[in-house]
């Protein structure tokens, strides 16, 4: 286990390296000026000459390699210089930004979790019968329709014709509602027939069928057993799905308002703040890549043969 974990650890470093680079290259090569993006937005009349002096002091005329080892000097010390826009450090921009982001991404994952294993259970459980019928109806509208069209929906009819729910802003857990149920109803179908897969799958084989002999209670056959080793594809899939609910993250902020990274990186992308960008793809990365190594250790709590596996070796 530690050999793994070393091993593991060693290839996220090498992966954010060559993420960090690569998004820094990408960065610089994309068009616009990021000084002339500053001083039109203070509105500051200044001349070509003093736009060189400026983009000297800010390292812009070094060197790509030398200005990405600048910078990797400071992030190693989690210093990301300041944004462009509010002259504040970037890590606090993020830090202010961050909360709102772990509430929406959260509230969508507690709807993938209420709709999803209810959904797969009963779906495997009377296959072939109206209750999955109705999930294979839900899997197909929820995988079929964008997010940003299913929230343009919410919106419209609980708060335009309804006006039950507030649709704009964070001002409280009312706020948080629609959010979270755009960005998890769609991945809540994926998962629901994942889910009904591999419990059929599970349920068949012969262990099982041996247990039901011996007269073990079809709930337990279900949930201790059946459920929990269905749920390691479930798990898999979250680990390498996890980018799409960043990405859609992006859209549903953008979409309501919210206050999160996803709206702050729009913003930064539309104003050239190269430090907040590069700093929200680094971390974003860093968050990816670890919850990938915790599902990959959680197979050991899911799945009792690759412990006997490990204490025979």
């Amino acid at each position: 286990m530690i050999r793994y974990l070393l091993s593991k650890i060693t290839q996220i470093i090498v992966v954010l390296l060559c993420l960090s680079f690569l998004s820094f290259v990408f960065i610089k090569l994309a068009p616009g000026d990021p000084v002339k993006a500053m001083l039109d937005i203070d509105e500051v009349l200044i001349t070509e000459a003093e736009i060189e002096d400026i983009r000297s002091e800010m390292g812009f005329d070094q060197p790509i390699f030398v200005q990405y080892g600048m910078w990797l000097k400071q992030a190693i010390k989690l210093d990301f210089g300041e944004s462009y826009l509010t002259n504040r450090p970037v890590l606090s921009e993020i830090q202010d930004r961050l909360q709102a982001s772990l509430e929406l991404m959260g509230g969508g994952m507690l709807v993938v979790i209420l709709i999803s294993i209810p959904l797969g259970v009963c779906s495997a459980v009377y296959q072939s019968k109206w209750l999955d019928h109705l999930g294979r109806i839900f899997a197909f509208f929820g995988a079929s329709i964008p997010s940003f069209w299913l929230g343009l929906l919410l919106i419209y009819f609980f708060s335009v014709k309804l006006k039950v729910l507030p649709f704009i802003g964070n001002n409280g857990a009312e706020s948080l509602i629609l959010p979270s149920l755009t960005l998890g109803l769609a991945m809540s179908a994926v998962y629901a027939r994942l889910l009904r897969a591999a419990m059929l799958e599970t349920m068949n084989k012969p262990y099982i069928k041996a247990l039901r002999m011996k007269g073990i209670r079809e709930k337990s056959l279900i949930f201790k057993y059946s459920l929990r080793e269905s749920m390691i594809p479930v798990v898999t899939m979250f680990g390498m799905s996890l980018g799409n609910l960043l990405a859609g993250a992006i859209v549903v902020e953008i979409l309501f308002s919210w206050p999160g990274l996803g709206k702050m990186v729009v913003e930064a992308i539309m104003n050239r703040d190269y430090p907040l960008i590069q700093a929200y793809i680094l971390l974003s990365g860093i968050f990816v890549m670890s919850i990938n190594l915790i599902v990959d250790l959680s197979y050991y709590l899911l799945d009792p043969k690759l412990r006997r596996k490990e204490q025979r070796a």
